[in-house]
């Protein structure tokens, strides 16, 4: 437990200087690039690996593992066009910081969540995880776009979709169903990382009416 402990604080701290830099901040150009950057960026931000993970375990208890996740990911490819179109969403921030929090409890629960339930949460936190994968696109160059956003795309879906899918199957491999302890205790961690960025995300909003931020 010491030693998850210590391995968790180490990947917090790393994070912010590795999240949204996949490519250490260089300007990306071409198709490549995209498709790395969108390789890294689910991996690198923890916040967007760890819901990822919790859709895979969400989605393998309820009989669609290969299919639910398609929801999340169509919707996370919708968020991103809409930041590139300059469609900014509201709260973006804190909702994901809350999809983390409230996927994590329905895995924690143990209950096994209806397939429209499912793709529901699914679809609608992908949109502003999307939005939050956007940003990225600002390093593009200018006029380089629709060159680049081919391949962030294709490695956004293709990163996420096997993340989604490997855990799925690891949870329906150590447990046959959504009560048994393995799962719960993922989901555990994923409330608690999302408890952690939900409390980080008042006080910053609180610091700043206050005018101390």
């Amino acid at each position: 437990m010491k030693k998850l402990i210590s391995t968790g604080a180490l990947a917090l701290a790393a994070t912010p200087a590795l999240a949204h830099h996949p490519l250490a901040g260089m300007e990306m150009t071409t198709f490549a690039h995209g498709l790395l950057s969108g390789v890294g960026h689910p991996v690198l931000g923890f916040d967007h690996l760890f819901f990822v993970v919790a859709v895979g375990l969400v989605a393998a208890f309820t009989g669609h593992l290969r299919t639910a996740p398609l929801a999340y990911l169509g919707a996370m490819a919708a968020g991103v066009l809409f930041t590139v179109a300059g469609v900014a969403l509201p709260l973006a921030e804190a909702v994901i910081a809350v999809s983390l929090l409230a996927l994590g409890a329905v895995a924690l629960s143990g209950r096994k969540v209806s397939h429209g339930a499912a793709l529901a949460l699914f679809a609608g936190f992908g949109l502003f995880h999307g939005a939050a994968f956007g940003g990225a696109m600002a390093s593009a160059e200018a006029g380089a776009t629709m060159v680049v956003l081919p391949g962030y795309l294709l490695g956004l879906v293709a990163v996420q979709y096997l993340i989604a899918l490997a855990a799925g199957a690891l949870a329906l491999r150590v447990a046959d169903n959504a009560a048994a302890m393995q799962p719960r205790l993922a989901g555990a961690l994923v409330a608690g990382m999302g408890l952690f960025l939900t409390l980080e995300t008042v006080e910053g909003a609180t610091l700043t009416a206050l005018g101390w931020g």
